[in-house]
């Protein structure tokens, strides 16, 4: 392959993974025509993107984006997956579609510059999403002043019935 064309193809690659940094290296050449269609049809409703590549000319476009962590990963047929709300979120619907189709093999990752392998991804595809946490965070940050404001509440309620009372102003 030329130069030039190998050029084009990296480019190619650029402008498709924009700047998703996050991304998933699946194997779906097992697939038989009808499951892959129907993979790829479910990711894009899913805003999920999926391009089978050239490892040595991914490498190289990944390389000039900074993306980091899939050297060991793109070896064979590999396909890039990225996109959703987060990797989490990425990670839980290729998860639920290797389930699915035993020939769909996850290969590994990267997070934040950091590669994981596919045993890994199952274990990140198990943790809680970006928005779950946040509820998390927002309960837990709510708990003590709720129970704040309960706790006083509860004898400032009690002391304002016995004043009433006292002042004979009751209703």
């Amino acid at each position: 392959m030329s130069r030039p064309v190998k050029d084009m193809l990296i480019a190619e690659i650029q402008s498709q993974v924009g700047e998703h940094r996050d991304m998933l290296v699946v194997d779906c050449s097992k697939l038989d025509a009808i499951s892959a269609n129907k993979w790829r049809i479910a990711l894009a409703e899913s805003k999920i993107s999926a391009l089978t590549v050239k490892n040595s000319i991914a490498k190289n476009a990944l390389e000039r984006l900074g993306v980091s962590g899939l050297e060991s990963v793109l070896a064979g047929p590999s396909t890039l997956v990225w996109g959703g709300d987060d990797v989490v979120a990425l990670s839980k619907e290729i998860a639920k579609w290797a389930k699915k189709f035993a020939k769909l093999e996850i290969k590994g990752a990267t997070v934040e510059g950091q590669g994981l392998n596919a045993k890994e991804v199952m274990a990140l595809s198990k943790s809680p999403g970006r928005m779950e946490l946040i509820a998390q965070v927002a309960g837990c940050l709510l708990g003590p002043g709720s129970q704040l404001a309960g706790a006083l509440q509860g004898p400032g309620g009690q002391l304002a019935g016995c004043l009433k009372k006292i002042s004979g102003d009751e209703d």
